[in-house]
């Protein structure tokens, strides 16, 4: 029963740490404006993985996307690899963890079998999750490095989601891990010998000392010997 319901909740924290994930790297606000020395402006600017937004004092609001690949910052394209291939594994895991669950009954299919499916999704979200916090925190970086830059850039609340979608994609995987441990039976075999006991008493081997009697020989062969019972 514990380990259904590890299995059930790692599954659960896995689909929502996933969610967190995608709708993080679709975002645009990773990198937002800073306001501090200047509150009052017309203009206001964020930029995510895929597009550069523009927001105006009068609400319109314009996105562009950035065409190119080759001129964009090898930084930032690494952070979109590590998204992608973390959205890619976790989905995979999650895929994985749904047919592995001990409560869905689906043919003949065994527990030890199920085992090792829950086993292969943890270790797949656990990656998807380093993925995505090894993402996000490079991304970060990025954002300290060019923060004396003019305009500014600060943390966009995209950070935040994908810091704890991929937190709560982590702790799922670990869960799942965890819930495999309890998902196979262990069965002992019992094998049923003989008891041997010595004597207590010498056991004495006696010759045999009954009489014998041989008869003649006939045509010159040996004696054929016959013992009186």
């Amino acid at each position: 029963m514990a380990a259904t319901l590890c299995q059930v909740m790692g599954f659960l924290l896995s689909l929502l740490g996933l969610g967190g994930m995608i709708a993080a790297t679709g975002m645009d606000q990773w990198a937002t404006e800073d306001l501090y020395d200047n509150v009052v402006t017309a203009i206001f600017s964020y930029s995510g993985l895929w597009n550069s937004c523009v927001r105006q004092s009068s609400g319109f609001t314009e996105c562009r996307p950035y065409f190119t690949i080759l001129g964009l910052p090898a930084l930032l394209q690494a952070v979109r690899a590590l998204m992608i291939v973390g959205i890619i594994l976790g989905a995979i895991g999650v895929l994985i963890a749904i047919f592995a669950l001990k409560c869905l009954k689906i043919g003949n299919m065994e527990d030890s079998i199920k085992a090792t499916m829950t086993l292969t999704s943890g270790v797949m979200i656990i990656l998807a999750g380093v993925c995505g916090i090894a993402g996000v925190s490079a991304f970060a970086n990025l954002i300290v490095q060019s923060f004396r830059l003019t305009p500014r850039y600060t943390f966009g609340p995209a950070l935040f989601v994908g810091w704890i979608g991929a937190a709560v994609l982590f702790i799922g995987g670990i869960m799942l891990c965890l819930a495999c441990r309890g998902m196979t039976s262990e069965t002992t075999q019992r094998y049923d010998g003989m008891a041997y006991k010595v004597p207590s008493h010498p056991t004495i081997y006696k010759s045999d000392t009954r009489p014998s009697y041989k008869a003649p020989s006939v045509d010159g062969r040996s004696n054929q010997r016959f013992d009186y019972v």
